[in-house]
């Protein structure tokens, strides 16, 4: 199923309603690429290909990007993604949703190794 993807900042809670199988929040993106510079193997920019390798097939489960805005406004403590419902501290962050209640994440570095399992598990 193709990924979608959000249209500026969204209200946090607005996201519980959404019908996508998993929430993928990332960095905005910043002069045309993500600006999530992380000098770690798991940033943004390293695991969107394999984001979109395994939620943009027809058959694959469904999934919503999610930007949580730019290094300023991710970077403040009153962030709205770092506070209920998703209580985010880093990114990427991959939630599966059920019944619009969270059920399980991937966070960071554990999506490159984890994400096939953490898909495969549901």
């Amino acid at each position: 199923m193709p990924i979608r993807i959000t249209e500026g900042l969204v209200d946090p809670q607005a996201l519980k309603n959404v019908p996508e199988q998993y929430l993928i929040f990332y960095s905005s993106i910043v002069d045309g690429r993500s600006w999530c510079p992380v000098p770690i193997s798991s940033d943004c920019r390293d695991v969107e290909d394999l984001v979109r390798q395994t939620f943009g097939a027809d058959e694959s489960p469904s999934a919503l990007i999610v930007y949580v805005g730019d290094r300023t406004e991710w970077k403040s403590p009153s962030s709205i993604f770092r506070a209920e419902p998703w209580n985010l501290t880093d990114i990427p962050t991959i939630i599966r949703l059920r019944n619009g209640a969270e059920e399980a994440r991937l966070v960071e570095k554990d999506i490159a190794g984890g994400l096939a399992e953490f898909v495969k598990a549901e």
